[in-house]
Formats: C-alpha cells, structure tokens, sequence
C-alpha cells in the first residue's frame, strides 16, 4: 500500500465520522453522553490510523497531502476513549509541527482536549462545555491573557470571540444544556475513569 492509498482511506475514515456525526445531530443523540455507536466508530478509526502510524510514521503533509494529514488529526481529536493513543499521536505531531509538516492549530486542539480530559488547565482555550449557567463556556485554562496571546500567535482569533462563535453554532444545531446537570457531571467523571485519564 502505497501513501496515496493511505491518504484516500484517511479521508474516508474522515467521512465516515462526519456522516455519524451529520446523521446523530438532528436528534439530539450526539449531545447526550458519549453515543455508543460514535465511540465504536472512533475506536474503529483509531485502530486503523495506528497501523499506518506504525507502518510510515505519523501521516504529515508531506508523506499524505495536507487533507488527508487533517483527516488524521480528526481521527486522533475523536479517539478520546484511548489516552495513550492520544498522547502518542501528540508527541508525534509535536514533532511534525516542529518540521513544519503538520498544522500548529491541530497540536493546540489535541493539546487542549489531552489537558481537559486529564483534568488539566488548557493552554489555547479550544474545548468547551455546558456550564452551571447553562451556557457553552471554554473549559477551565491556566490565564486569558497567556490564552489569547497563544491562540493569536498561531492564528486563532480571541478566547472572548470564539465563545460567541461557539454558542452560535450551538444554536444553530439546537444543542441544549443537559437536563440534569449534576447527574452529567458524575456519569462524565466516571466514563473518564473507566477509560483511564483519571485514577
């Protein structure tokens, strides 16, 4: 199997998830817990992409093409049931970034989401949740300032705008706050603890 065959099944991994995804949405499935057919399809994904991992090294733009790199990066932002997966992939981007193979906004998102699923302060602001108030918000982060000034030097517009950007979205999709929120939170904290990013 040749990089161009790896590429054109990356971007097929890619619309497989985006499809779930489109098809989940209208009912609102998507939004309430982890979906168990997501998390199959996501493992599905990461199982594949790690035997190309193995097999030519992490998928940069130069080795795949800059979709199927971005491809990629999606089926490792959604392998959230898989920490050593996810942090593998990170130390690998990290390096790509360096070499200018791959896109630095990719390695603050998985960074981030790597940090929240942890229980971490998140360094660029990306990842978000329903809040006490009702209301998506940014995830907990270390200093706004420190945050905004990460986010513009790789191109990401301001913590404060991003927000807007976000509950618009969620608007538009109809994604309400969980009925109950608390019961959300332990169901969240134990899902994590099943899976290993937390003891």
């Amino acid at each position: 199997m040749d990089n161009q065959e790896i590429a054109n099944i990356l971007t097929g991994l890619r619309d497989a998830d985006l499809a779930l995804r489109d098809k989940l949405v209208p009912s609102g499935q998507l939004f309430d817990g982890y979906h168990s057919e997501m998390e199959k399809l996501h493992l599905r994904n990461a199982d594949c992409l790690n035997q190309f991992i193995e097999r030519i090294g992490y998928p940069t733009t130069d080795k795949v093409g800059e979709e199927a790199s971005e491809a990629a990066w999606l089926v490792i932002q959604h392998a959230i049931s898989l920490p050593a997966f996810m942090v593998k992939c990170r130390t690998l981007l990290e390096v790509a970034v360096l070499e200018n193979k791959a896109n630095p906004k990719n390695l603050a998102y998985l960074t981030d989401r790597i940090a929240v699923l942890s229980g971490e302060p998140q360094l660029y602001g990306t990842q978000f949740d329903w809040d006490e108030n009702r209301e998506l918000s940014p995830n907990l982060y270390d200093d706004l300032d420190k945050v905004n000034y990460r986010r513009k030097a790789i191109g990401l517009n301001s913590l404060e705008d991003q927000t807007i950007l976000i509950r618009n979205q969620a608007k538009s999709e109809k994604r309400s706050s969980p009925v109950d929120f608390e019961n959300r939170k332990q169901e969240y904290e134990a899902w994590r603890k099943s899976v290993g990013w937390v003891r």
